[in-house]
């Protein structure tokens, strides 16, 4: 498909990398960038199996998430970019029925599949943007009640994810987005390392009129965390970082009177993510 490029943000993920090349080719993607952010594995001979060979470019260091999207999107030429993580699968028919969506439509901007996990549930990769309210809820309670009614809506879990709606954002595990539009927002705010560029990407490109909307029609099969789990301490703290930029980029007027606030329930949440980490490696007491 010559009107559609991918771009892979790899780091550590070589095994995984090969199947999510290969599905892409699979389903009619022929134009594919590797960004990698200084990989120590054995990518060269990850790569060595793909027959034919991704563009492969080499970031220098690890740069984060959308920095390396951002380097891998300036090796494309195509009008649509599919953007995503190396450890997701595309199901046959993915690419074609995204891509339908952007013809049909001048006005969309960022487009999502439906991502499941890989024993075919669902990974809730369409969201909201939090209130305040809802924030502070699913700050809260959402590592011990998942289906609290603050992070239910966050995550829009109520909602069945059966058919194609438009949405505030979605999950950077893959998205495609329109190149001219990706280029006028400047492409993903690096400032960012980890976590929560896509929800600024699709705050931004929402601000300029873009749609952001969902569609069930194309879907992925994505691992979760492959490369994250490799530094599993630094990412939460890396995580909440992003949530306290995006909240002082995102939050006017009066409230931005409550953002001591904010910050310091970002730091408790991140003192109680590593307690909860540190509880899950724990080896269990025998019987």
């Amino acid at each position: 498909m010559s009107n559609i490029a991918a771009v892979v943000v790899n780091y550590n993920a070589s095994d995984h990398l090969v199947d999510c090349v290969r599905s892409l080719h699979a389903d009619g993607v022929t134009d594919i960038v590797v960004a990698d952010n200084a990989s120590s594995d054995d990518l060269n001979a990850a790569l060595a199996a793909l027959d034919p060979r991704p563009v492969l470019l080499r970031t220098g260091a690890n740069l984060g998430f959308g920095t390396g999207a951002n380097r891998g999107v300036l090796a494309t030429s195509t009008p649509l970019v599919a953007i995503m993580n190396p450890d997701v699968v595309v199901e046959p028919g993915a690419t074609k029925a995204l891509i339908d969506e952007f013809e049909r439509d001048p006005t969309l901007a960022v487009l999502g599949p439906r991502v499941e996990n890989r024993d075919g549930t669902l990974y809730p990769s369409a969201r909201t943007f939090p209130g305040m309210l809802d924030a502070a809820g699913h700050a809260v309670f959402g590592f011990v009640a998942p289906r609290n009614r603050f992070t239910s809506r966050y995550r829009m879990l109520d909602w069945d994810h059966a058919s194609a709606r438009d949405v505030d954002w979605v999950s950077g595990t893959f998205l495609v987005m329109r190149r001219a539009v990706f280029d006028d927002l400047g492409g993903f705010d690096e400032g960012y390392f980890m976590y929560v560029e896509d929800v600024d990407l699709c705050w931004r490109a929402r601000q300029r009129g873009g749609r952001v909307a969902y569609e069930p029609g194309a879907r992925v099969v994505h691992a979760i965390g492959v490369s994250s789990e490799q530094a599993p301490y630094r990412m939460i703290l890396a995580h909440h970082r992003s949530l306290w930029r995006f909240s002082r980029r995102t939050t006017v007027g009066g409230r931005r009177l409550l953002l001591p606030l904010v910050g310091a329930s970002l730091v408790g949440r991140v003192l109680l993510a590593w307690i909860q980490r540190a509880i899950r490696r724990r080896p269990h007491a025998s019987l």
